[in-house]
């Protein structure tokens, strides 16, 4: 054999082999989504152990974290795609999915969230917000801020009420009235993306009780409007709730194993329905309450809470 055909021969056989390397690499195709109502069983994460439960008035304050960045596609816990660039959070109780507003206590600024996803992981939070979600709120991606969540009452029942697994819901718990909070709508802030007009399309008034509660049992779209508003800053302290019992001498012990960190015990409400709180802070700094975090975890207190009071 000559070898200029032995040349030739070579190279047919190396453009046979190249489809045949590449022919066994495909794309990972994305997960289909299968939207689905969910409670769920408790479960223990970061250390904490948390117990979901179904609550269409919850109202709590704390630190919000920013969801950490995604390499592939996947599925929300209730069967929900996840989107770094909708308007989403991750929460640790919550039914899923609710509709929440969430304020940033810091910068006043506020927007509706679809929570559908368990989290954060991280001790010490209560919220993890989406990338988008978080920097329309003046969250930065590695730091945390106190916010408020609000689950909105009337838009979770409507979606509760329409997924797959609605009929496994436990019994419900009414929403108390809420109490008004002055805002105003702000200019759409850079990059927000806004939805075209549909023709014919009315825009709602802004006015009255009656006019928002319709807008409020509107069933919500599954990709919420990047609308943004502003409320008064209201920043607050932070503090470490390590347990709240009926009986004084049960929460005496309890402050007793973190003696060491100043925890001491404060009433909360009047007569039979008074509970004794654990209490550790207030915190000068998010640093200084993630210790304290840490510190009564490592005392075996699988259950605190950090609170903006």
């Amino acid at each position: 054999m000559t070898a200029a055909r032995a040349g030739r021969r070579g190279g047919v056989a190396l453009l046979l082999l190249i489809p045949a390397m590449f022919g066994g690499c495909h794309a990972t195709p994305p997960p289909v989504p299968m939207p689905r109502y969910l409670l769920g069983e408790p479960y223990t994460m970061g250390g904490l152990w948390s117990y979901p439960q179904e609550t269409f008035a919850l109202v709590e304050t704390g630190l919000a974290a920013v969801m950490p960045p995604e390499s592939a596609p996947r599925l929300t816990a209730n069967g929900e795609l996840s989107d770094p660039g909708a308007l989403t959070a991750a929460h640790r109780t919550l039914q899923l999915p609710a509709i929440a507003m969430v304020t940033n206590l810091e910068t006043g600024l506020a927007l509706r969230l679809r929570v559908n996803d368990r989290g954060p992981a991280q001790p010490g939070r209560i919220l993890a917000l989406s990338p988008r979600a978080a920097a329309l709120l003046g969250v930065p991606p590695d730091g945390a801020a106190q916010v408020r969540l609000e689950v909105d009452g009337a838009a979770s029942r409507a979606l509760a009420a329409a997924l797959p697994g609605s009929e496994t819901r436990g019994p419900r718990v009414e929403a108390a009235p809420r109490a008004e909070v002055l805002a105003e709508p702000l200019e759409p802030p850079p990059g927000a993306r806004t939805a075209p007009a549909r023709a014919g399309a009315v825009p709602l008034p802004i006015a009255g009780p009656a006019s928002l509660a319709e807008a409020d049992a509107a069933m919500p779209p599954d990709r919420l409007p990047e609308i943004v508003t502003r409320v008064a800053p209201s920043p607050g302290l932070l503090v470490l709730e390590v347990g709240r019992f009926f009986h004084a001498d049960l929460a005496r012990r309890q402050a007793a194993r973190l003696t060491g960190l100043g925890a001491r015990v404060q009433m909360d409400g009047r007569g039979r329905q008074a509970m004794h709180r654990v209490v550790l802070g207030p915190f000068a700094s998010v640093e200084q309450a993630d210790r304290a975090v840490t510190a009564a975890i490592a005392a075996g207190l699988p259950e605190v809470r950090l609170l903006v009071e």
